[in-house]
């Protein structure tokens, strides 16, 4: 499919190319995005340039992952990054990083209510799911403002560095944005508390 374009309130997001390596390369040398992304570190250039030039529009052509750039309108500046990677047919991951200058602005936030609406309503996805190493309590909460509920600890689900790694995981439904699912949802019930124990 063609790349989709969405805008925000405050952004501009829009698939990346070869004219944003040198921008990707620059904001990926922060140490806290290598830290906890699954991006290579050491960043070279010739891994934004693939990234760019290959990765993207690729995912994009064929359906396997959706990735903006989050831009400020004026001057687009980038102040993130965000993708969207189908796991089946109605379920996708969101993966997200911002740039250090423009941390602490809720951008991020912004950008993945408006991806994950997309998800929702374009794409007929019923499940968006967040994962992060234990840890990122940055992306935790981002994933918290938007609304995700977190489910748990996955051990060993991520591998980062050539080490597995425990990580959360959360979803957000359509219906945590007040939106349709494709069909209707039936949660577990609650068990009851156990009288003796509480448990």
């Amino acid at each position: 499919m063609e790349p989709v374009t969405l805008t925000t309130g405050r952004l501009l997001m829009r698939t990346v190319g070869p004219k944003d390596t040198d921008a990707v390369y620059e904001a990926a040398q922060d140490p806290d995005i290598q830290r906890w992304t699954t991006l290579p570190s050491p960043y070279l250039y010739e891994h934004a340039d693939s990234f760019t030039d290959q990765l993207v529009p690729d995912g994009w052509r064929n359906g396997s992952m959706f990735t903006w750039g989050l831009f400020l309108p004026e001057g687009e500046d980038l102040v993130g990054m965000l993708g969207l990677t189908m796991r089946s047919m109605s379920g996708a991951e969101i993966g997200f990083w911002g740039t250090k200058e423009h941390r602490g602005n809720g951008y991020i936030t912004e950008a993945v209510l408006a991806a994950s609406r997309w998800a929702f309503v374009d794409r007929s996805i019923d499940r968006v799911e967040w994962r992060a190493e234990v840890g990122n309590t940055p992306s935790r909460a981002v994933a918290q403002r938007a609304g995700f509920t977190l489910e748990g600890t996955l051990r060993s689900a991520i591998v980062h560095q050539g080490v597995h790694r425990d990580c959360w995981v959360g979803s957000l439904l359509p219906s945590d944005l007040g939106l349709p699912s494709t069909a209707p949802y039936l949660p577990a019930p609650q068990r009851p508390a156990h009288p003796d124990t509480g448990a």
